[in-house]
């Protein structure tokens, strides 16, 4: 993984970070993205789902830095159809929600960062995705 575009992706998380509204319209723009996706969420703790997808970005972050997959796998495992259920499709509709937000919410995005937010968090994702 190109180490510039991650330290960009990882100082725009954290400019994201200093904002909660960040995650507030993260999961208003991923549930508005399905039905199915908005029931899964429906006797959900959203203050604590908030600060599960804080680290969650975190991790997918660290592990194209280089950190080791142990974390990610143990999330394959507990989103797999074994666990929350979530399905392979539905991937991509949370990765566009999430670099949409970032787009609102990061005064220094561009299509480049945007751009660099998908090519660095898509590795984990898809090795979350494939545990399924």
């Amino acid at each position: 993984m190109d180490p510039e575009k991650t330290e960009l992706v990882f100082q725009s998380y954290g400019r994201c970070c200093q904002r909660e509204a960040f995650f507030v319209d993260f999961y208003d723009r991923f549930m508005g993205s399905s039905e199915v996706i908005r029931e899964q969420f429906v006797k959900t703790d959203m203050a604590a789902q908030r600060h599960l997808l804080r680290n969650g970005i975190m991790q997918l972050i660290l592990y194209a830095r280089g950190m080791p997959d142990r974390k990610l796998r143990d999330l394959g495992k507990s989103h797999s159809r074994h666990g929350y259920d979530i399905h392979p499709e539905w991937y991509g509709l949370w990765l566009d929600a999430l670099v949409a937000t970032v787009a609102q919410h990061d005064p220094e995005a561009s299509p480049a960062l945007e751009q660099a937010w998908r090519e660095v968090l898509t590795p984990g994702i898809n090795l979350i995705r494939d545990a399924y």
